[in-house]
Parts: C-alpha cells; sequence; structure tokens
C-alpha cells in the first residue's frame, strides 16, 4: 500500500504519525488533506518524511548538479551539505555531466532529505542527441533512479505535439524549462507525440511500485515578464490538473508545478490563486517566480520578493533560485545565499497563510533579546547566526550604529524604571 492508499483508507501508518508530530497538525488532519490531494507525503527510506502542501507550512527545493561543462563531484557534495545545514527541504540533482548514476548515488549517500531528479536530463546525456531518445530508454532511466533510493521525479506530460506546432513565434524567449525543452525537441525531431502523456499509464504503476511522489513539470512558464501568461501556460495546468487525479486514482502523490520562470508581478497573486482553484488546491510548486528580468546577479532577491507572495497566496513549495541564475553553474556560496533568500520568502509567506503561529517564535524570541542588547542570543535565533557575528562581534554591547545614543536604552528608561 502506497502512503496515499494508506491514507484513503483512514490507516494511520508512520509516516503519517510522523507528519502530524513534526508539524503539529491533527492527524486525522493529515490523512484528509492527503487522501483529498491537497498534500503529499514524500518519504526518504531510513530517514523522516516530509509534507508538502496545506496546512503544512512552506517547503523549499534546492537545485544542485553538475553540467557539460562542470562536473565536479566533490563540489556537488558540499552543495549537499551546505542545503542541508541552512534548511534545505528537499534537493534536486540535475546532474547533466560526468558519472550521473555515480553522482546521484553519492548526493544520496551523504544526505538526508527527499532527492527529486527530472529523468530526462540523464536521457538526453545518455542518447548523446534528442533523435536518439526512445521511450524505452526514458523509462528505463526513470526506473534506475527509482531503484537508486530518489523521493521524486518531474515529468513533463502536461503538453501536446500540436500544442508545440503553434507555439512558433508566440513568445519572445520561448520555452524556457530545460526538461520541457528536451521532451518538446525529442516530439518534434521524431514527429512523436509527448512520451509522458502517451505512457502516462506505465509511468504510474512505476512510481505506485516505489511509492514516489509525481511532480508535474512547468514546460510552459514565461522566460521573461513581457511574455505574459498565455493560453499555453493555462492549458498546461488544467491538463496537468487531470492527469493528477488520474495519478491519485492509481495511488500516487502529485505536485504540480507552475508559476515558475519571470511572472509580472501584479499577476503573481491572481494566478497563485487562480492555479489553485484549477488543480482543487493540490500542491503549487514553484521557481520563483522572478518579477523583473534585469538583475542579474542579485535574482535571488528578485525570486525572494517573487517566492514570497507566491508563497503568501498559495503556493506550497518553492525552489532558491541563486545569484548565479542565468549565469553559471552556481557555486557553495551561490546555494547558501540561494536558500536563506527563499527561505525568508517562505517563512514570510506563512505569515500571510498562518498569521504569527508557531512558525514565528524565533522571531519572537530574537525580538525580547534585541530589546536587552543580548547579542548572543539574537544571534542564537537568527536564520544564520555567522552573517550578523561578522557585522557585531558578540562580546561588543554597543551597535556602532547610534553608538550611546540608542533608542533602546532611551526606551529602556522610558518605560522599564519601577515606581
Amino acid at each position: 500500500m502506497t502512503i496515499l492508499e494508506d491514507a484513503l483508507k483512514n490507516k494511520t501508518n508512520d509516516n503519517l504519525k510522523r507528519i502530524a508530530q513534526e508539524e503539529e497538525v491533527n492527524i486525522k488532519k493529515v490523512c484528509k488533506s492527503v487522501s483529498k490531494g491537497t498534500a503529499v507525503i514524500i518519504q526518504r527510506k531510513n530517514n523522516k518524511p516530509l509534507a508538502i502542501g496545506f496546512p503544512f507550512r512552506t517547503k523549499i527545493n534546492v537545485n544542485i548538479g553538475t553540467s557539460t561543462s562542470l562536473a565536479n563531484i566533490d563540489k556537488e557534495i558540499e552543495k549537499v551539505k551546505i542545503a542541508e545545514k541552512f534548511g534545505a527541504d528537499t534537493i534536486s540533482d540535475l546532474s547533466m555531466g560526468g558519472d550521473i548514476n555515480l553522482i546521484r548515488k553519492k548526493i544520496i549517500e551523504n544526505s538526508t532529505v527527499p532527492i527529486t531528479t527530472v529523468p530526462i536530463y540523464q536521457t538526453l546525456v545518455e542518447a548523446n542527441s534528442v533523435k536518439n531518445i526512445s521511450e524505452d530508454k526514458i523509462f528505463k532511466t526513470i526506473e534506475t533512479q527509482l531503484k537508486d533510493g530518489i523521493s521524486s521525479v518531474v515529468i513533463h506530460s502536461g503538453f501536446s505535439l500540436e500544442d508545440l506546432l503553434k507555439m512558433k513565434g508566440k513568445r519572445i524567449m520561448g520555452m524556457v524549462s530545460k526538461g520541457g525543452s528536451y521532451t518538446a525537441a525529442y516530439m518534434v525531431n521524431n514527429s512523436i507525440e509527448n512520451p509522458f502523456l502517451k505512457n502516462f499509464d506505465t509511468l504510474l504503476e512505476l512510481l505506485n511500485d516505489y511509492d514516489a511522489v509525481l511532480n508535474l513539470g512547468n514546460a510552459m512558464r514565461s522566460g521573461c515578464i513581457h511574455d505574459v501568461i498565455d493560453d499555453f501556460q493555462l492549458s498546461e495546468i488544467k491538463l496537468n490538473s487531470k492527469l493528477a487525479k488520474r495519478a491519485n486514482k492509481k495511488g500516487v502523490q502529485v505536485i504540480i508545478e507552475s508559476l515558475g520562470g519571470h511572472v509580472l508581478a501584479k499577476d503573481i497573486i491572481k494566478y497563485t490563486k487562480l492555479f489553485k482553484k484549477i488543480t482543487n488546491n493540490r500542491p503549487l510548486f514553484v521557481a520563483g517566480p522572478l518579477p523583473t528580468d534585469f538583475a542579474p546577479g542579485y535574482d535571488h532577491i528578485v525570486a525572494a520578493i517573487g517566492g514570497t507572495f507566491a508563497a503568501g497566496f498559495g503556493a506550497d513549495y518553492i525552489c532558491a533560485i541563486t545569484p548565479a541564475e542565468h549565469l553559471s553553474l552556481p557555486n557553495v556560496d551561490d546555494i547558501k545565499t540561494g536558500l536563506i533568500a527563499c527561505r525568508i520568502a517562505a517563512h514570510i509567506g506563512d505569515s500571510f497563510k498562518f498569521g504569527l503561529n508557531n512558525l514565528f517564535k524565533n522571531d519572537l524570541n530574537l525580538s525580547y533579546h534585541r530589546y536587552q542588547k543580548n547579542w548572543e542570543k539574537q544571534f542564537e535565533f537568527s536564520i544564520d547566526p555567522t552573517e550578523p557575528q561578522k557585522r557585531h562581534p558578540i562580546n561588543e554591547e554597543i551597535c556602532t550604529m547610534c553608538g550611546k545614543h540608542c533608542a533602546l536604552s532611551i526606551s529602556q528608561q522610558l518605560f522599564n524604571k519601577k515606581p
């Protein structure tokens, strides 16, 4: 029995019980959310499970992996460790360079969080050309990755060959999704229908066998804010919503990726709400979204702004964007910087969803200690204690911004004196 099948029968297995305890949510509510498809439980063998969706806190994914230009397995392991240290909930291995099978196994060995892959990446590398890809190769790759212990796969099934032929000349940046573009190129070059759409039931059988989560990818996302949300994006999320229902009937849990990429700021809230409505409130995964295009090198900030509002108005799962976005393979420092920005976005987004609940106890504790100018305790409750210590040593009482004319000291004299 899969986790979803247990939830549908009101069986409270260990994973569901652990989520209830971890998230401080009633077990009946956990089962109901999973059974309705509004939340998923991703499991990782010999490690704790993870809940994504409502009523759980917003979760964060970090992308790592080699490229054809740079394939250093030791650096990828460093990225794994920094991602886990600073609070990543999941890691996606997007490797396309070096020994991909070995890299994936090493990432799994050196991590504890759920690992996601995009199998079409490895399929393309091993085929060496989209013309050499076959449906058999695609599904053998998926099975190999599942056997290795990954927890979730991203596939791009939400568009047809007919959709692709209609897209020509309709956008500034065409299709910017890597997995989507590889799938599309295979389809167009071989005049063949979407292999994931065509063989969807075969995919579901594989995922059911391993109780892995299906992430329905967002191939049609916009690559710039002037490529506004169009019929192709709306068609994709509607089709993905239908496919999600089919998956659930086969005992497979589903996350739907949408509203990633670049989205005009005024559209983020509207389309987050619309996409949640179209998908019956299924877990929504967004990369970004980025509400401006002119800040290369600072896209982690741009994505945090967009991600805050996406998370606040319904997105359940957001992907960290690094300062290297659009420029290069991110290094270890980029991973940390992008993850911290994304965690801040998710945290603020949760204040929209839940108000000041237990997720915000660190904010409260930090504020108490800030008022007392207890620097050590302030840093203890901060998202990254090392960063503020660079600017203010713990053993220094006075902050050099105000010196002896500190507003907090004056406030204490005014309001904290005993009568």
